[in-house]
């Protein structure tokens, strides 16, 4: 938790105040037990004279006749302070409970910003580490429980010590043998609470994990609805999400049940407590060591001891289950990126669009064990070339085009852009030199105009216009009402997937990159408008180098280049007509398509 507290600069000036201003209100309230005393013992039984750290300045204010009318004049004046006390404990408090929530959302906003930027600077690797449901419930449940308990901590943390010290320092003054009570039930009381919130720990870090079980349920669900449907499977996801709802519903019960047991123990010493009070100082008073009016305000002040050790208690409970989730967020701030920027960059050379694949080998697992995804791969493509990489799936196609950005490191060997290694450069600049249209199309919500500018945030609207028609997006965008300020629903769900993969190309194609990747992007149009957008690379793209993963035979065969992948390595390279007498898995792919289309 303490590494944390960085995270509340700028808002520093109200987390000092929180908790400044509940000593106040805090000492406020302890004064007016000691005064109603005053008034029980000295103004309605006349047992005691009254008090001369009271009476001096109530004379200074003119009430000269403290006893007048049978006392009703020290009455008036002590309620009068009592009354005071009371608005000013009421106004201190509202403040404090202000300025603590300002700290607390200041901290839950930074902590928020930070653990986002954070996320922004993972490679996939580290976000597949962690999982984006688990970064989801990190970024909001979790940051919400500290939060939380930031603001109750500013607080409870103050008001429960002080209460209790001071409450048991005026305890002592009034009677020094009744306070032995307090003594020994508190401390038995204490070590029981103790014993509960370390158990309780667990618990909590348990019940975090299981939010993130559900969050990955949901989320999983929400994003591939259409395939659930499709299939009829909703029966099975049901099933899927009462399994993690059942295992979040028992950690909470084991949670809440261990916690359930810190009420009886604090009201069992409560209770025990309030009784022997009761019974001894009730004795003292019959035998007049003890006033009727001071037994009240032991019996006020015992109190309020006793609900600062349970204040304190859930306080320090709602920190156990914080600590869970804090250790969860500095696991998250503290990773250290897979990729990171080179100690010293590379000087940037002309971009060109020259790519190179010495002895390159590759596997997801960062371990180092397991089999090659990829294999000693060598490869030289050209600036301009148009090159495309063909293969049965699951061969490394798209594996070998994210090493390309850098969105992977190599496992072994060298990828090199315009003759300099991709791990020395800064990664902000490689990506810049880099079209790239994933095989999963991503569209964000905005307007279809704003989806464009991803690629080239300060384009005009003559170059917006020039990237729709090259990828043959123009006509479907000017369909509509609003053109190129139509909305984009969450996910690109009104445009179909031929139109999202056009807007992808047009995005790409928008920045006029050195290198353009396309990913197995054209698959769901036509084959008349993939010959479109094929021309259009030839005519407006002619100095940049394009690798695209494609499918279809019709796609490639007049790439300037064709890579064909077998498991791990290249088994094939040249032209479709150098392919077609030379390699016998590039003859099986265009056999197997040849006989499709002869059948269908």
């Amino acid at each position: 938790m303490r590494k944390l507290l960085r995270y509340v600069r700028g808002y520093g000036a109200a987390a000092i105040l929180a908790p400044l201003l509940m000593f106040f209100e805090t000492v406020f309230q302890l004064i007016l037990p000691r005064l109603m005393s005053e008034v029980i013992d000295v103004g309605i039984n006349h047992d005691a004279a009254p008090n001369e750290n009271l009476a001096a300045p109530l004379r200074a204010l003119g009430v000269t006749d403290l006893m007048g009318r049978d006392g009703f004049n020290y009455i008036l004046a002590i309620g009068i302070i009592m009354v005071t006390l009371a608005l000013l404990s009421i106004l201190v408090g509202v403040l404090s409970f202000r300025f603590g929530a300002v700290a607390s959302q200041g901290l839950g906003y930074n902590l928020r910003r930070a653990l986002f930027n954070r996320t922004q600077e993972f490679s996939f690797a580290d976000i597949d580490q962690f999982s984006s449901a688990s970064l989801i419930t990190r970024l909001t449940n979790d940051v919400n429980n500290i939060q939380q308990t930031f603001n109750m901590g500013l607080r409870m943390l103050v008001r429960a010590p002080v209460m209790m010290i001071v409450a048991l320092v005026i305890c002592f003054s009034i009677n020094a043998k009744l306070t032995i009570v307090l003594f020994v039930v508190v401390p038995l009381m204490a070590f029981g609470i103790a014993m509960i919130m370390r158990a309780a720990h667990k618990l909590f870090e348990t019940f975090q994990k299981r939010i993130d079980g559900l969050n990955n349920s949901v989320q999983e669900n929400l994003i591939a609805i259409r395939v659930v449907k499709a299939f009829v499977r909703e029966g099975y996801e049901k099933t899927k999400f009462a399994r993690s709802n059942d295992e979040l519903r028992d950690a909470g019960i084991k949670a809440v049940t261990t916690v359930v047991l810190m009420q009886p123990i604090m009201m069992l010493s409560f209770n025990v407590s309030l009784v022997l009070v009761l019974y001894i100082g009730g004795r003292f008073v019959i035998h007049g060591t003890l006033l009727t009016g001071e037994l009240y305000s032991f019996i006020s002040y015992i109190t309020n001891i006793l609900m600062s050790v349970m204040m304190l208690a859930f306080t320090l409970l709602t920190l156990t289950r914080a600590r869970a989730s804090a250790d969860r967020i500095n696991e998250v701030l503290e990773h250290e990126p897979n990729l990171s920027d080179p100690a010293v960059p590379a000087e940037l050379p002309e971009a060109r669009g020259k790519v190179e694949f010495r002895g390159v080998s590759f596997k997801y697992d960062a371990s180092g064990s397991g089999d090659d995804v990829l294999h000693k791969i060598d490869l030289t493509i050209e600036p301009g070339e148009f090159v495309a990489i063909v293969g049965g799936t699951g061969v490394g196609k798209s594996s070998l085009v994210n090493l390309i950005p850098r969105f992977y490191d190599v496992t072994d060997g060298q990828v090199l852009v315009d003759g300099v290694d991709v791990r020395d450069y800064p990664i902000h600049a490689l990506r810049e030199r880099i079209g790239m249209v994933l095989q999963k199309n991503v569209l964000f919500t905005g307007t279809m105009k704003e989806n464009l500018l991803w690629g080239k945030p300060d384009a005009t609207d003559a170059e917006i216009e020039r990237a729709a028609r090259d990828a043959q997006a123009y006509d479907f965008i000017m369909a509509r009402p609003e053109g190129f300020d139509t909305e984009i629903e969450q996910g690109g769900v009104n445009v179909s997937g031929g139109q999202k993969q056009r807007l992808c190309i047009a995005r790409a194609m928008l920045r006029h990159p050195s290198i353009l990747i396309l990913d197995d992007s054209t698959s769901a149009v036509d084959s008349a408008t993939e010959a479109a957008i094929r021309k259009s690379f030839s005519e407006n793209l002619k100095d940049t180098t394009v690798i695209i993963i494609a499918q279809r035979i019709s796609s490639v065969r007049y790439a300037d280049k064709i890579v064909v992948l077998e498991d791990d390595h290249v088994c094939g390279l040249g032209t479709h007509e150098e392919l077609v007498e030379s390699c016998a898995v590039y003859q099986e792919i265009c056999n197997s398509q040849r006989e499709g289309a002869i059948s269908e």
